[in-house]
């Protein structure tokens, strides 16, 4: 996607992709390495443009719960079934960068909180 006049494409949707484009890799095409290319450059993608938007707290956060929504989606696969773990867990990730990073309105709220620094929010 490119963005014209200095918008940012939205990482929300390349998140959810990541982690559902992986798993079906895997599942469908039954090769893991396959897998791991497609979560991880979506990974990579995301964190490159949260880094760059919204700075190095933003950025570990989101891409924690990235991570932890990966591992999460293993067992609960157990309990609920695969399909409906990978995207419970995309929709967990995706909501999340979609507040934390995308969501324009939250943007000078939230997401600056984020980033300031504890001396920065006194001031």
């Amino acid at each position: 996607m490119i963005s014209q006049g200095g918008a940012r494409p939205p990482t929300a949707p390349v998140v959810a992709a990541g982690l559902i484009g992986g798993y079906a890799a895997a599942r469908h095409a039954g090769r893991s390495d396959l897998a791991t290319v497609v979560f991880t450059g979506a990974g990579a993608w995301c964190t490159r443009s949260w880094l760059r938007a919204s700075g190095r707290r933003v950025t570990a956060i989101l891409l924690g719960t990235y991570l932890v929504t990966f591992w999460a989606s293993h067992p609960l696969a157990r309990k609920i079934g695969a399909w409906p773990s990978v995207l419970a867990m995309a929709a967990v990730a995706a909501g999340t960068t979609a507040v934390l990073a995308d969501d324009h309105r939250q943007r000078g709220t939230l997401s600056s909180a984020l980033r300031a620094s504890p001396a920065e929010k006194l001031l």
